[in-house]
């Protein structure tokens, strides 16, 4: 994931306290992403940065949606997405922090880059499978795929049979 240098937020000359950012995630974010499931979207994204002395900790809350295949009829559709996520910055750590929700921050660093955080956020919000709402997939496919389905009842396994015989009889 390239990051892309509008998710950047410098945090030196920032007072204290909570700070709000709002970031479009459009085209340039889902080529950064070089992810072939992505064709595209629109995704707001909100930021709720918390800064104290030696920390920043940081709210997403990304809403919209993406384009992506439906895994019926493989044609693109509009996937809405809704997902919050928090990563702590740690400023002026020793760097052994191994929690993924907590970022140690080199003592030179100025200010942070949000791209991958909003690439992970995404990602988590998505439905394992992406699938148009009842009536919305291509009809053409979903006739091909009506005339290859099986329509037969599965035979049962004759071994079940003998098993259930054996958990009824009295002994």
């Amino acid at each position: 994931m390239e990051a892309l240098q509008e998710h950047t937020i410098p945090f030196t000359g920032l007072k204290d306290g909570e700070h709000v950012f709002d970031f479009d995630l459009g085209q340039a974010f889902f080529q950064a992403a070089h992810e072939e499931e992505f064709e595209g979207g629109e995704v707001k994204a909100t930021v709720r940065m918390d800064k104290s002395a030696t920390m920043l900790v940081v709210n997403m809350h990304l809403e919209g949606f993406v384009t992506v295949r439906c895994d019926h009829c493989n044609a693109p559709m509009e996937q809405r997405i809704k997902g919050d996520q928090r990563q702590i910055f740690q400023m002026h750590g020793d760097g052994s922090a191994d929690d993924d929700e907590l970022v140690t921050l080199d003592e030179r660093a100025h200010s942070i880059n949000l791209t991958h955080y909003f690439f992970e956020c995404l990602r988590l919000s998505l439905p394992a499978r992406h699938v148009h709402p009842e009536g919305g997939c291509d009809p053409e496919v979903d006739a091909a795929l009506g005339r290859l389905a099986n329509e037969h009842e599965p035979v049962p396994d004759p071994r079940w049979d003998v098993l259930q015989q054996l958990k009824t009889k009295r002994p």
